[in-house]
């Protein structure tokens, strides 16, 4: 789970040196003003961490020691069965029957003032009411993606898979873009002195269709919804909105066994696995559109941002896919952007296959602020 010494190999290094920078300065963005050499003092932190999705809500005790982390008894839950964040939190503290006094949740929806309204969930989580609910002061809430950007620095060489090596500038801005139930977009930036991290709720920016079908798609979303974002197209149910679509538009015949197979499991899973299996041509053909949609939106987030740091790939749906990413569709439509295409050959892609690293993240702010509050 932490992070181990950085190999010789290129990528390792590149990693550690991002890593150094990330721990020097992600925690000023969560409002703690330390240095790197503060915030590995002081020993082990034990924490409550929360990685809070549309889909399943992930708790877990951290053992936090510098730029290493240790979980356990890390715990799933259905979040989408459950009325709010506070029970299952409660829940958890009762059957691991441990009292603590810091706790970080990291939740996907946007976060204003310690409140978050949740993008998937019809939740909306103020810390302060949730501190009093489970009976832990220190209680932070965080955007999920500003939660990866803080995961950064305690993840190793063997947490990412590299897509396309680039030529990374030292402190230079880095992306951060991953699907699951929805779609996440951060990014970080250095000061001079350290990095900070930005979350974003950019996958909620609007929907641009490249082709005919993506315009056909686009239209048949938006007299679903009346507004298509980048979301539904690139996200779990996103996989499942261009499936039904190819398979309306007939260019690709339906399998009545994987249509029936979708019915008894998780459809977006069933799509993605005949599609890397090869089995069935239309989950291909969704699978192969899928991941040039995710290619241009990284390209577009690496762009508006300037990337010369690199994009990571997080999410659900990214680790299951590394070899598609590799050799699909995706690198061409992250390099596709005309006048800049050259610029795009320059930019690091790596995808994050450690599913902790939002776990990580949280645990990692919940750790410092208890330091900086125990700091003399």
């Amino acid at each position: 789970m932490g992070a181990d010494d950085a190999r010789s190999d290129e990528p390792g290094l590149w990693l550690a040196a991002l890593r150094r920078g990330v721990c020097a300065g992600l925690w000023a963005s969560a409002g703690v003003a330390v240095r790197a050499h503060e915030a590995q003092r002081g020993g082990a932190v034990r924490v409550l961490a929360g990685d809070i999705g549309g889909t399943n809500a992930r708790l877990a005790i951290v053992d936090v020691d510098g730029r290493r982390a240790r979980v356990e008894g890390e715990q799933r839950f259905a979040s989408q069965d459950a009325p709010g964040l506070a029970p299952l939190v409660r829940r958890f503290l009762g059957e691991a029957g441990r009292s603590l006094e810091w706790a970080c949740f990291a939740v996907a929806g946007r976060v204003i003032d310690g409140v978050a309204r949740t993008s998937n969930l019809p939740w909306t989580i103020d810390e302060r009411e949730l501190a009093a609910a489970i009976g832990i002061a220190h209680t932070s809430v965080i955007n999920d993606f500003d939660a990866v950007g803080h995961g950064l620095a305690l993840l190793g060489p063997k947490d990412v898979e590299t897509i396309q090596e680039g030529e990374p500038i030292a402190h230079g801005p880095v992306a951060l873009i991953g699907a699951g139930t929805g779609l996440g977009e951060a990014f970080l930036s250095w000061d001079g002195g350290r990095y900070r991290v930005h979350p974003s709720e950019g996958g909620h920016a609007e929907f641009a269709a490249r082709d005919q079908v993506e315009w056909e798609l686009r239209r048949s979303l938006q007299d679903e919804f009346g507004r298509v974002s980048g979301e539904r197209v690139v996200s779990g149910p996103g996989l499942i909105a261009i499936y039904r679509h190819l398979a309306a538009a007939g260019s690709v015949v339906e399998n009545d066994a994987v249509r029936a197979e979708m019915g008894r499991q998780d459809p977006a899973a069933v799509i993605v696995q005949h599609g890397l299996d090869g089995t069935d041509p239309l989950c291909a053909a969704v699978l192969d559109r899928f991941t040039s949609l995710l290619g241009a939106l990284a390209g577009d987030l690496a762009l508006t941002v300037l990337a010369t740091g690199g994009v990571f790939v997080a999410g659900g749906i990214a680790p299951r896919i590394v070899t598609q990413l590799r050799t699909g569709p995706f690198l061409a439509a992250f390099r596709a952007k005309g006048r800049l295409s050259a610029f795009m050959l320059g930019v690091p892609v790596r995808v994050i296959t450690n599913p902790n690293v939002g776990l990580l993240g949280a645990a990692a702010v919940a750790a410092e602020r208890c330091r900086a509050e125990m700091s003399p």
